[in-house]
């Protein structure tokens, strides 16, 4: 017998005062009824109720227990109750793990677009360019860059993530502009401590060595951003870092035949039959905002 039925059988019994009673409310028999009460205080080893042949009453064991029958009960009903208003309406929290360029300059800012769509809704948003163990770490959803491994999550194509390369124009007056990926040897080339020393800043189209002769290193795009800013070098780094800089002018495109091929970008999560509208609702808008024919802007 399943045992919360039977502490459900067994309160029932205490407030309507007697197995008939209780019976009628769970439309069985009083036979089945004292099956359950039995089945409890065999798993317990004692009496739960004196019975006699005009009422029954509670032991001090059956007292306690009948407490705590109701406490666990009211929590079962509340979890049940919270579960299904979280498949009602997007609610909880929204756990995310996100590349750092992404994640940063453009859907943090897009978050708080969702957020106000759904007020019931939290996000807890992780900048990290590893890749995260979405079920180990408790994940929602992750944006991962490059091609993808079987995985068995649920992948669902973004834009692709493209990279450009600029410089500042004081910069480009000092030093010239570069025409082909040869004469970045003669620049100072920001360089991301994170690539691989057989790809960095290997370019489309290019069959010599990797060029790496510039004096500034970090493992973050921001800080390689802010130093093509302020003129020190050239920079390559993620097009969603550099666009709007390109755009204002505040940087120049640089080389644009030959910057790297787009790598593909996907939104993954795991696989759910029944997923809430907290996931739905979250999907549904990166797909909008993010998808392969959305604008950058």
């Amino acid at each position: 017998m399943d045992k919360l039925r039977s502490m459900e059988v067994f309160v029932a019994v205490v407030d309507a005062g007697s197995f008939t009673a209780a019976a009628e409310a769970f439309m069985m028999s009083p036979v089945m009824v004292g099956k359950h009460i039995k089945q409890l205080e065999a798993r317990l080893g004692a009496r739960l109720l004196t019975r006699t042949t005009r009422r029954h009453a509670l032991t001090e064991i059956g007292r306690q227990y009948c407490e705590q029958c109701r406490a666990i009960l009211a929590q079962v009903a509340a979890a049940e109750t919270g579960a299904e208003a979280m498949r009602a309406l997007p609610r909880g929290c929204l756990k995310l793990s996100v590349p750092v360029s992404f994640g940063s300059e453009w859907l943090a800012p897009a978050l708080t677009d969702y957020l106000a769509l759904h007020p019931d809704v939290s996000v807890e948003l992780s900048l990290n360019d590893r890749l995260a163990d979405l079920l180990d770490e408790g994940f929602d959803a992750a944006v991962r860059i490059g091609a993808l491994g079987d995985s068995g999550m649920v992948a669902r194509p973004l834009r692709p993530y493209g990279m450009a390369i600029c410089a500042a124009p004081a910069y480009l007056a000092r030093r010239g502009t570069p025409r082909t990926p040869a004469d970045l040897a003669g620049h100072e080339c920001l360089d991301y401590t994170h690539w691989n020393q057989h790809v960095r800043w290997r370019l489309k189209g290019e069959t010599g060595q990797a060029i790496w002769a510039g004096r500034f290193r970090s493992n973050n795009g921001q800080a390689l951003r802010m130093a093509a800013l302020h003129g020190f070098g050239v920079v390559m780094q993620a097009e969603i870092l550099l666009a709007q800089d390109i755009a204002a002018g505040r940087l120049v495109a640089l080389l644009e035949d030959y910057v790297p091929t787009p790598r593909p970008m996907h939104l993954v999560y795991p696989r759910d039959r029944q997923a809430t509208p907290k996931m739905t609702t979250f999907i549904d808008f990166m797909l909008a905002r993010f998808g392969p024919g959305a604008a950058l802007f």
